[in-house]
């Protein structure tokens, strides 16, 4: 991927070890939708860890990880290098986009208004 990302998705933070892509901050700004809420990529070198202090864990592997809440993981996926891992994240941003990505299976408790607002932007909603 030449590092362009479907619509609705920008580059949020770049690093050497991570690249962080956010879906719609315009849209996930704290008004309608939380900004907690914003769907977000992340391609990491090593497995992030949620524990506060540590580290990701050493390792060759990059990590795509798609939360759309900071607890709630849709998937995580693994790749030998950055390149691979950024087209995987790229893949991933364009299958949300045209709403084939189940995120109500991510969740334990429904959050109707919350589905509603994602549906409005994804796949046939984005459309109307």
């Amino acid at each position: 991927m030449d590092g362009e990302f479907p619509s609705g998705w920008e580059r949020w933070d770049e690093g050497p070890d991570r690249l962080i892509l956010a879906y719609r901050p315009d849209v996930f700004d704290g008004n309608e939708i939380p900004s907690a809420c914003m769907p977000t990529l992340y391609v990491t070198q090593g497995k992030r860890t949620r524990r506060p202090g540590r580290n990701r864990r050493e390792t060759d592997s990059w990590f795509v990880t798609f939360y759309l809440e900071p607890e709630v993981t849709v998937t995580e996926q693994r790749f030998d290098d950055r390149d691979t891992a950024i087209e995987g994240a790229g893949e991933l941003a364009a299958q949300f986009v045209a709403g084939e990505i189940d995120y109500r299976g991510a969740y334990q408790v429904a959050r109707p208004e919350y589905f509603r607002a994602l549906d409005s932007l994804v796949g046939e909603g984005a459309a109307e």
